[in-house]
């Protein structure tokens, strides 16, 4: 992991944040972000057509993508205090499982690295609002006093789930994921925005409009995932850290941060709803006033080549694991999903 010291008065040793590292952290960040929503729209498209072949009765050869479960956090929650209480790993949406525990441990590392660096929806609700802000030279913030109560949703809605998961034994967990609406509780998802009701439409339609105006909508205000992965990061050891004796005040940092939050007055960001991005670190025009800051008695910034390293070495270690050792798969037969597939629509909660 490559660090250095940063010090004002080191002649000798050049401290870590130059202009060109700046630079690198955005161009390594977008590629992160591409290849993150490349891979997801192709394990869309591939599970699609995986259900279209049992709904047809025409066999197409299509398996089903294990990856898929990355889009059930719930089911990530449940199996993850299911192997807290038992030890074992479940057989039902395992990925689901390692998925989620990869994107926390990442919060926990590397502040919410996973919504700022890989999340496809946070990427594209960023390139919502760039694209609000270059069409219209500005996004709109919402006022102190609704911006506050409306930032509190996203935890409202992570507390039922945290409450609902929270009172489930490890018996009932695995009686809910082996039940019909649990096995088929990806397709399910899959026919929500397959077929959108006219609320959900308008819904969908107001968020993805809302995004162009103002900065991340749904990931500020209503996503209880990005609102665990914020409580993840407050563990966190790195911090983004201002050094005043080479800060100009030229407030960019804060104008450029996505979360709206204070970069140009705080010696630290400690706060839940910062990403990891480094957007303001790119934008800093004083070289060495701002960094992603390691712990200990010396000021040590984190390089951003070795926070590409760190989230690629962690997902593709966990996911390596879970693979090799046959614990990503669900072990579901088609001829249960021949069954279930088609009539997914009318298959009730347990």
């Amino acid at each position: 992991m490559a660090t250095m010291e940063c010090s004002p008065c080191q002649s000798k040793k050049k401290p870590l944040v130059r202009r060109t590292d700046k630079d690198v952290s955005q161009l390594l960040r977008r590629w992160a972000q591409a290849i993150f929503l490349i891979l997801n729209l192709w394990i869309g498209v591939q599970f699609f057509f995986f259900v279209r072949q049992f709904e047809s009765g025409v066999g197409s050869g299509w398996t089903r993508p294990a990856g898929v479960e990355g889009w059930l956090p719930i089911a990530g929650m449940m199996n993850s205090k299911y192997l807290f209480l038992t030890g074992e790993i479940p057989a039902i949406h395992p990925a689901a499982m390692f998925l989620f525990l990869i994107f926390v441990g990442l919060s926990l590392l590397l502040r919410k690295a996973f919504c700022g660096w890989l999340c496809p929806v946070g990427t594209v609700s960023e390139y919502l609002w760039k694209f609000g802000r270059s069409t219209f030279r500005r996004n709109w913030r919402l006022p102190r006093w609704a911006d506050i109560p409306l930032r509190g949703l996203k935890y409202l809605v992570l507390g039922f789930f945290v409450y609902a998961v929270g009172f489930m034994s490890a018996e009932s967990i695995a009686a809910f994921l082996r039940s019909p609406y649990g096995i088929v509780a990806d397709v399910r998802m899959l026919n929500f925005f397959r077929y959108l009701t006219g609320t959900a439409a308008i819904v969908l339609a107001v968020l993805l409009i809302g995004s162009v105006f103002v900065r991340n909508l749904w990931c500020r205000y209503l996503c209880p995932y990005g609102a665990l992965m914020g409580l993840a990061a407050l563990a966190s050891p790195l911090r983004i850290k201002r050094n005043p004796e080479r800060c100009i005040d030229c407030a960019k940092c804060a104008k450029a941060c996505p979360s709206h939050l204070p970069v140009d007055t705080l010696i630290q960001i400690r706060s839940a709803e910062c990403i990891g991005c480094m957007e303001c670190i790119a934008v800093c025009p004083a070289d060495y006033a701002l960094g992603l800051s390691i712990p200990g008695a010396k000021p040590r910034y984190l390089h951003p080549r070795a926070v590409a390293a760190v989230i690629a070495i962690v997902f593709f270690g966990v996911v390596g694991y879970a693979k090799l050792s046959g614990h990503w798969e669900s072990p579901i037969p088609d001829i249960m999903y021949q069954r279930l597939i088609p009539i997914a629509a009318e298959v009730g909660h347990p």
